[in-house]
C-alpha cells in the first residue's frame, strides 16, 4: 500500500536455525539493488528517512527475450509513506547480474514533481515494451497523481513520461492509490492501469475514514500505443458511500483476451478482517466491467511479532492474482487467520477453471509452523505448475525478544492448486527488526515473482540484519 494519505485500515545477532529436514535450500539469491542513487536529496519530509532502504519489489520477465528481466522497487523509504523515489533494474542474463536507473517519478529523480513517490510495478507486452508506473505525491500538501513511463531496451532507459491521473491543490478530496499495471500478452502496445481513488468531503478532505462520508471506486486508464498515449481514467468499480476497493490487479487471458481485475472489496462495518477478496471481468478489452462478485473473505488479524506485540506491515489487505497462459486458470491467494481460529495469518488460495464462475474453497499453501505466514505471491509456469511464496516467522525462539528472525519460502503445486508442497527455502534468517519502521516492520505490502518458461524467479526484499546505514537490499533467486 501507498502513502500515508487519507485511507481506510491503516492499521547483528545470529539468527541462524536449523530448518525443518523436509524443506530444500535454495542457491544463494543475487543480490540485485546498490548504493541509493537519491542519497544526496533532501526533499520530502517531514518524517524519518532511510536512505539505501529498498522495499516492495516487483518484477517482470520479457517474453520477447526471456533472459531480461525487469525489477522495480521504493528506494530510501519514509517512515510515514512513500519514498525519496523509483528505481528500476534490469538483468539480460536470466537474472544473475543487474544494473539500475532511477525511474522518473519524483523530484529526487528529476522527473515528475512531486516529493515522493510509492507502489512501484512493471509489466511487459509481446514486443518487449515495457510498462512502469508510480504513485507520487506529496507530504507537503495533497498532490497526488498516477504517473507511467515506458522503456524499450530491456529497463535501461525510461521514457513517454506520463501523468495518467492528477489530483492537485486546490482539489483537496481525491486520493490515488495502490495502482498497478498489466501488459496485454496478445496485443502488442496495449497495457492497462487500475488503483482505487479516495473520495473525501470538499470541507474536510483530512476527515477521518471510519467516521466521514468517503468512497474509493477502482479507476481504469489503458494505453494501445505502447504507452504513447493513456485513455481518460474511467470508474469500474463503483462502490457507495463508506465502501472502497484496494489492491486492484488486472491478469489477462491469452487465450479468449478477457481481463479480470481482483482486488479487496471494504465494506462496513471496518476492521481488516471484514474485507473480501473480489473481481470483475471485461471481454471487451475495458469498455465494459461485470459487477462485483466475491470469491471468499479475506479474514486476516494483521501481523505482529509473536513474542513482542510490536507491529510488522505487511500485504494483509492485498490479494494477489493469477493466471494460467496455457488454459486461463485462475488463481489467487492472500493474508487469511481461517486454519487456526483466528489466531495469526496464514496464505490462503482459491481457484477457478471456469472463468470465475465458480471457485474452489481456500486451501492452506504455507507450511503450518504456529507462526504468521504474510506477503504471498503466486504464479503458473508454462508447465501449469503453480508457484506460491512468502515470508513466516518459524524460525523464532519462544524466548527471544531481542530479534525477529523471518525466512521466505517457496511451495509449488502440480495439480491445479489442490496441493501445495516441496518447500524450498529462498533466503533467511534475516532480522526483520532491521527494516525500516513505517507503522511497523515494513519490507512492502507486496514482493515480485514472475515465471520464465518452466522455471520461477522470485524478487524480494531481506534485511541486513543489525545494519542500521544499509537497512535492506532486493534479492533474486534465478
Amino acid at each position: 500500500m501507498s502513502p500515508n494519505k487519507p485511507r481506510v485500515l491503516l492499521i547483528g545477532i545470529p539468527l541462524a536455525i536449523a530448518l525443518t529436514a523436509s524443506t530444500t535450500s535454495w542457491a544463494a539469491p543475487v543480490l540485485v539493488s546498490g548504493p541509493s542513487p537519491f542519497a544526496s536529496c533532501n526533499i520530502g519530509g517531514p518524517g524519518t528517512i532511510y536512505v539505501n532502504a529498498e522495499v516492495e519489489p516487483w518484477l517482470g520477465v520479457n517474453p520477447a527475450n526471456p533472459s531480461n528481466l525487469i525489477g522495480v522497487w521504493q528506494q530510501d523509504r519514509w517512515s510515514n509513506g512513500g519514498a525519496h523515489g523509483l528505481v528500476a533494474a534490469s538483468s539480460f542474463d536470466g537474472g544473475h547480474t543487474w544494473s539500475q536507473t532511477p525511474l522518473p517519478f519524483s523530484a529526487c529523480a528529476n522527473g515528475l514533481g512531486y516529493e515522493r513517490a510509492s507502489d512501484p510495478w512493471v509489466s511487459i507486452g509481446p514486443d518487449g515494451t515495457a510498462y512502469s508506473v508510480s504513485i507520487s505525491f506529496n507530504q507537503s500538501n495533497n498532490n497526488n497523481a498516477v504517473g507511467a513511463a515506458v522503456s524499450k531496451d530491456g529497463g535501461q532507459t525510461w521514457g513517454n513520461l506520463n501523468v495518467i491521473i492528477a489530483n492537485n491543490e486546490p482539489s483537496l478530496q481525491f486520493f490515488n492509490d495502490k495502482e498497478s499495471v498489466t501488459a496485454n500478452p496478445i496485443k502488442a502496445g496495449v497495457a492497462y492501469a487500475v488503483w482505487d481513488r479516495l473520495e473525501l468531503p470538499n470541507g474536510n478532505p483530512y476527515a477521518n475514514l471510519h467516521t466521514a462520508a468517503f468512497r474509493g471506486p477502482s479507476m481504469f486508464s489503458k494505453t494501445v500505443d505502447g504507452g504513447l498515449t493513456w485513455s481518460s481514467p474511467s470508474v469500474i468499480v463503483n462502490v457507495p458511500s463508506r465502501q472502497q476497493t484496494i489492491g486492484n490487479q488486472i491478469v489477462v487471458n491469452s487465450q479468449d483476451g478477457t481481463l479480470y481485475d481482483f482486488f479487496n472489496l471494504i465494506t462496513p462495518p471496518f476492521s481488516k478482517a471484514a474485507g473480501k477478496v473480489a473481481f470483475i471481468k471485461s471481454t471487451d478489452d475495458g469498455a465494459t466491467w461485470t459487477k462485483p462478485q466475491i470469491i471468499a473473505g479475506l479474514q486476516t488479524v494483521s501481523v505482529t511479532d509473536p513474542n513482542t506485540g510490536e507491529p510488522v506491515r505487511t500485504g494483509d489487505i492485498i490479494p494477489e492474482p493469477a493466471i494460467d497462459p496455457a488454459t486461463g486458470q485462475l488463481y489467487v491467494v492472500w493474508q487469511d487467520s481461517r486454519f487456526n481460529g483466528g489466531q495469526y495469518d496464514e496464505i490462503a488460495l482459491s481457484t477457478s477453471t471456469d472463468g470465475g464462475r465458480t471457485w474452489s474453497a481456500p486451501v492452506r499453501v504455507n507450511t503450518p509452523s504456529g507462526r504468521p505466514a504474510f506477503n504471498p505471491n503466486v504464479r503458473v509456469n508454462s508447465a501449469g505448475t503453480v508457484a506460491v511464496t512468502y515470508y513466516d516467522f518459524r524460525t523464532l525462539a519462544a524466548d527471544n525478544t531481542a530479534t525477529l528472525p523471518t525466512d521466505y519460502w517457496q511451495t509449488k503445486s502440480t495439480n491445479g492448486g489442490k496441493s501445495f508442497g516441496g518447500e524450498v527455502h529462498l533466503a533467511g534468517s534475516f532480522d526483520l527488526k532491521t527494516a525500516p519502521n513505517a507503522e511497523g516492520f515494513f519490507i512492502g505490502d507486496y514482493q515480485g515473482l514472475d515465471a520464465r518458461g518452466t522455471a520461477f524467479v522470485p524478487f524480494f526484499v531481506q534485511t541486513n540484519s543489525g545494519n542500521t546505514t544499509d537497512r535492506t537490499d532486493v534479492f533474486a533467486a534465478p
